[in-house]
């Protein structure tokens, strides 16, 4: 799949896809919602909104309200390619969030996904 299919997709579609992943493995919808606000710096309002009204990827991280400092601590493979490599910022931005739900549905605690913890 392109890129640009990628960034036109919505949110909202993709989000229903972090939730079941995480639950699967017994982790919340809450700890997904922590995940993505702490990633983009939504409240829980603005998230909710977002998915509302079906925002596209570009959309939701380019007006995302504030990209967290720490994210480029985000390291490691999704899908066969490591996050730290990926040269475009949108592509980067939504793999990290894939790997955040990665380790989220591994069993990683919310300190270490949240790259809080020492």
């Amino acid at each position: 799949m392109s890129n640009e299919r990628v960034f036109a997709m919505s949110f909202a579609g993709v989000y229903p896809h972090y939730v079941a992943k995480a639950e699967k493995k017994g982790r919340t919808r809450e700890e997904v919602d922590e995940i993505i606000r702490w990633l983009t710096g939504y409240t829980k309002a603005g998230l909710a909104k977002q998915i509302e009204k079906r925002t596209s990827m570009r959309d939701f991280y380019e007006k995302a309200p504030r990209l967290n400092p720490n994210a480029p601590l985000i390291t490691g493979t999704v899908c066969g390619i490591r996050v730290e490599t990926i040269e475009d910022p949108l592509m980067q931005r939504i793999r990290w969030m894939d790997k955040l739900i990665d380790e989220l549905s591994k069993g990683k605690k919310m300190e270490k996904i949240l790259r809080t913890a020492e």
